[in-house]
């Protein structure tokens, strides 16, 4: 059955709708140990992220002065006003002008990337609609502390505040179930409920020879410090992971960020499928795939123009 609000999200990799374009990848922290908190309110993390094969799709065009339109499954959850990432990250980049179109199919506030991912797509995109030769890394923190690893979108591990990046242990075949209850959390107000100690960084190997020795070590060795908290925030959490364990062959099941959206990990994107088409029809947003990979980044920039 098909458990999404609607059909699972087109804007895949390598759609393009004719006008330069870009892919925004949905993150996912497999895990996420959170290790201090600066003085100045800020937590240094501990992550490992990685980007799945579903996304917004933002479009642009040339135009005398900068706007945008936002449309997609999710859109109307979104302004268009000012203190939107998409035109604060353009205003960041130059002040030039653009049309802009938002395809919004990630859900909003859902501890995925989503609004970091749009501004990382918007930086890239702008910088070839604008034949700019720049640096984009300081502007990405800038506007966010994961906008940096979203400028990339590649499996990463995130230190420092998110913006610290490393390279991370080579992964096997894999699938993904994103699955969220439609409630929006506030990533501030985990960090607030969070209580009791702190985490030490998670040390992981070079390299997995299969997706069920990656589950294993992530599960032994590693966990999500806001699920908690979150969880006590957000119930409806509670029964998504029940839900994904449920639907079988999972074999992780963990909140992904600050939530509410959960993942469930498999061999491959066929068993995330199979799960996702197990799900109760609760109206929760769904979506099961691969990761999004080095040839995906190819063919994304190719067919963006």
């Amino acid at each position: 059955m098909n458990a999404g609000l609607g059909p699972q999200a087109p804007a895949g990799p390598g759609r393009s709708p004719g006008l330069p374009s870009e892919f925004a990848a949905a993150k996912v922290n497999l895990f996420l140990h959170v290790l201090e908190r600066r003085p100045d309110g800020y937590h240094l993390l501990d992550s490992l992220a990685v980007f799945a094969a579903v996304g917004d799709r933002l479009t642009a065009e040339p135009a005398a002065s900068l706007s945008l339109a936002i449309t997609g499954p999710f859109g109307a959850g979104l302004s268009a006003g000012a203190d939107n990432l998409v035109l604060r990250a353009a205003r960041a980049l130059g002040s030039g002008g653009a049309r802009l179109v938002l395809d919004k199919h990630l859900p909003v506030a859902s501890g995925i990337g989503g609004g970091s991912a749009d501004a990382a797509a918007t930086l890239r995109l702008l910088a070839r609609l604008w034949r700019l030769d720049v640096s984009m890394e300081a502007l990405a923190l800038s506007l966010g502390a994961d906008v940096p690893v979203c400028l990339g979108r590649r499996t990463a591990r995130m230190g420092g505040i998110g913006e610290a990046l490393a390279p991370a242990p080579t992964l096997p075949e894999c699938g993904l179930l994103l699955v969220n209850p439609g409630v929006a959390v506030a990533t501030a107000d985990v960090f607030r409920a969070r209580s009791g100690g702190f985490s030490a960084p998670a040390v992981l190997p070079a390299s997995w020879p299969n997706a069920e020795a990656m589950a294993g070590d992530l599960r032994a060795a590693t966990a999500n410090d806001l699920q908690a908290p979150a969880l006590a925030l957000c119930p409806p959490i509670g029964a998504v992971l029940a839900a994904i364990e449920a639907a079988g062959d999972c074999l992780l099941a963990r909140m992904s960020g600050s939530g509410a959206t959960c993942f469930g990990l498999y061999r491959d994107a066929a068993a995330a499928e199979a799960a996702r088409a197990r799900l109760p029809a609760l109206g929760w947003w769904s979506w099961a795939g691969g990761l999004f990979g080095e040839d995906d980044q190819e063919t994304d920039t190719r067919a963006g123009g």
